[in-house]
């Protein structure tokens, strides 16, 4: 076909692969994408993208997309029609519904949170079943935060962020938001933030086991012994009280426990945390008399923090620390968003996040409407009555994210029922009784996600919205009237209301009505069309009085709106009768109080020379999502993950580079090749998440790259997950790492023969 024949397109929208959510240039050709490039005149993420951003159609529009519903008969998949795959999902969950609601469970994955109908409609579904058994990937990455929030504010979305724009000291402890591009918090072009915070004089003080890509633009950087940030915090607070850095006047007008506080970091000097920290007493004191002294400050924590082992207690302490110095509410500390209406006030009166719920197996609380998922192998393997027996999986890839991997696929394996919607066959799909086709981000309407949406963690304000960019193809839906679909098949009703399903159904028959009228003389006609989800988003602009969702749409570039500020959180709006925050929760104090005995055991495995695994990330690659795009993955050094050890380690040791190593913990080995590296510390190793493909039967490209999947090393259990906030011990895990006689198989995601 000639150019001239061809037709040509350029649409706007935003990237759905991580908080940055860039704004995004799609060119089109005769309805496929064929380059994206970022929108150098939005106003929010000011025309930055990643290269993951930059490359995302190709993963989109991979040959190995789902199309169709497939059924697994015996060791094949084969298509089914969506009628037949509803039909007989839903009769085996009313089966196991009739005998147990709890037997029924689901896992909700990252990819599901960057949308914003997506989990409001799989979290309906489960409330309609009457199953509380919601598991996600929260509790492998940040349900730590969601704790602290919930023990210190009264509600679980309080999440304080940096004033970026008058910020003078900022620690960053635990994150390298130079390659993940933030935590929370919408920040797109991270190195020209963090870049301008120097210019005007402030100070960017990086505190990490490696000197990472951040601490290079911050220049300057303090090493720290993995698992050892909540010892660091408890030391900074008692130079706090000795230096009189508290902010009396603000503590006592808005906080309480300030004493208790005070008693309970009493013991724990610079000189007593030193052993274990490696941050000498005077460089310590040097960091909080800046701190305190700066005119705005405050720390931020991420996902290295939060997967260690007191990942909860850190981030606590972090918090506590910008609260008791007055940063906490303040121009140039942190501030706590409003989003587009009052969300904790919402949550409050609907009783959102408050159900006392506690799982079968340890007795965890449900935090942020989920149970830990490092005992979801648990739940499903110990009979018993309410014992898992059917699970669903949306938007996410447990068997590659969650901790000890085969103990897991061990699991699933057992289960009655495993339904799995997703845009590819991955690992836990390859292992599926039901696989459902999902749309990809590009071929849906939305809004941002939740945390800018409705928490208002945005760095630069703005609101946006997108259409879809190109059309579902075969047979996909969206995830939302999948759910409905779903519902529907169940007998149930989404979020167990009888009205709204109603209502549901009345507008998937008018959105139905509506599309045939539009295209019954088009060649274009689809036969399926689901809920009219540009019409409910339209529903949420116009309720929460922020204008017209068409109206949205024509304002490409984004729609600046009113920030988070100052003075508008502290004794107005945390959920406590008394709207204090308070800074010394019983059950996090109870937790504090245990520290004496795990320092002292933490020290004795540093002087056992005992090596501690962290994670590592990369430009070119984003959890376990983007190995499948060949232009990500086609350079040698991005073809498998690798250890990196520090070059006085590897000599000890008697590696040298490129060796062949094999990792190992209490919970399994892996396989991996050997790179030193100069800026990681001593006695730390690193290793990237997220690979380990083999086991997929629908990832053409990432199934045939080496690799192995870290969290094999990972022990889950009730006894590894910690208390408060329910996350599993990802990183700082002692490991030995030893010189392989044998090559790596590459066709076990272990790096081992299988």
């Amino acid at each position: 076909m000639s150019m001239q024949n061809k037709k040509i397109e350029v649409k706007t929208t935003f990237c759905r692969i991580c908080e940055a959510s860039c704004g995004m240039v799609a060119h089109l050709e005769d309805g496929r994408i064929t380059k994206m490039e970022p929108n150098k005149d939005h106003i929010g993420t000011l025309g930055f993208s990643c290269m993951k951003g930059l490359h995302q159609h190709k993963m989109y529009d991979s040959p190995d997309r789902l199309t169709k519903p497939l059924k697994k008969i015996g060791d094949k998949y084969v298509p089914i029609s969506w009628p037949q795959a509803l039909q007989e999902i839903g009769d085996k969950v009313k089966a196991l519904r009739a005998v147990s609601p709890q037997s029924i469970s689901m896992y909700v994955g990252t990819a599901a949170g960057f949308s914003i109908l997506h989990p409001i409609f799989a979290e309906g579904f489960m409330q309609g079943i009457g199953s509380h058994n919601v598991f996600s990937s929260a509790t492998q990455d940040c349900a730590n935060r969601f704790a602290s929030a919930s023990e210190m504010y009264g509600f679980p979305f309080f999440q304080p962020f940096p004033d970026l724009e008058n910020i003078n000291y900022l620690m960053i402890v635990g994150t390298n938001p130079v390659v993940s591009k933030w935590t929370f918090l919408q920040v797109a072009h991270p190195v020209k933030r963090l870049k301008e915070i120097k210019a005007r004089g402030g100070q960017i003080m990086v505190v990490d086991p490696r000197y990472n890509e951040t601490a290079k633009v911050a220049e300057q950087h303090q090493f720290i012994q993995p698992n050892s940030d909540v010892f660091f915090f408890l030391s900074f607070l008692h130079e706090i009280f000795a230096i009189d850095g508290i902010a009396w006047d603000r503590v006592r007008q808005h906080m309480s426990g300030i004493d208790t506080l005070k008693e309970l970091v009493k013991d724990w000097s610079p000189e007593t945390t030193a052993p274990l920290t490696d941050i000498q007493p005077e460089h310590l004191r040097t960091m909080v008399y800046q701190f305190v002294n700066a005119k705005g400050a405050a720390i931020v924590t991420g996902t290295g923090l939060g997967m260690g082992k007191h990942g909860t207690l850190a981030h606590w302490l972090a918090e506590v620390i910008n609260a008791v110095t007055g940063n906490l509410d303040q121009t140039g500390g942190t501030l706590v968003g409003r989003g587009i209406f009052d969300f904790a006030e919402f949550a409050k009166k609907n009783q959102l996040f408050t159900r006392d719920k506690r799982s079968r197996i340890g007795g965890f609380r449900e935090l942020n409407g989920g149970f830990p998922g490092g005992i979801l192998a648990d739940e499903i393997l110990t009979p018993g009555k309410d014992q898992i027996k059917a699970m669903f999986v949306t938007g996410g890839n447990p068997l590659m994210t969650m901790a000890n991997a085969e103990r897991l696929k061990s699991a699933l394996e057992s289960l009655e029922l495993l339904v799995v919607t997703d845009i590819y066959m991955n690992e836990t799909a390859s292992l599926a009784h039901y696989i459902l086709p999902a749309t990809s981000p590009l071929q849906r309407p939305d809004l941002p996600f939740v945390f800018p949406l409705f928490m208002g963690m945005q760095s630069i304000p703005y609101l946006a919205a997108t259409d879809k960019i190109v059309d579902p193809e075969g047979e996909q839906r969206d995830e939302a009237s999948i759910y409905f679909d779903l519902a529907e098949a169940c007998g149930v009703n989404l979020f167990n209301e009888k009205g709204l399903q109603f209502t549901l159904r009345l507008m998937n028959s008018a959105n139905r009505l509506k599309h045939s009228f539009k295209t019954q003389f088009s060649a274009s006609n689809q036969a399926y069309q689901g809920l009219p989800q540009t019409f409910i988003l339209d529903l949420m602009l116009r309720l929460s009085k922020n204008g017209r969702f068409k109206d949205l749409i024509k304002q490409s570039d984004g729609k600046s709106i009113p920030g988070a500020k100052a003075d508008d959180f502290l004794s107005q709006r945390p959920l406590w009768e008394d709207r204090k925050v308070r800074l010394v929760p019983t059950s996090l104090v109870e937790e504090a109080r245990k520290l004496g005995d795990i320092f002292n055991q933490e020290v004795s495995l540093k002087r056992n020379k005992a090596l501690r695994l962290i994670s590592k990330r990369v430009h070119s690659t984003h959890n376990s999502w983007t190995q499948n795009i060949v232009e990500l993955t086609h350079s040698k050094k991005f073809q498998t993950n690798y250890l990196y050890m520090h070059p006085s380690d590897a000599e000890f040791l008697k590696l040298k580079d490129n060796d062949v190593v094999d990792v190992k913990s209490d919970s399994g080995t892996i396989r991996v090749p050997l790179h030193l590296l100069k800026e990681i510390k001593p006695g730390s190793v690193a290793l990237q998440h997220g690979w380990g493909h083999q086991h997929a039967k629908g990832l053409s490209v990432a199934s045939n790259l080496a690799g192995a999947n870290v969290n094999i090393l990972a022990a889950d259990g009730p006894d590894n997950i910690e208390h408060i906030s329910g996350m599993v011990h990802l990183t700082g895990i002692p490991v030995t790492v030893s010189k392989s006689t044998e090559a790596i198989d590459k066709k076990s995601w272990s790096g081992l023969p299988a």
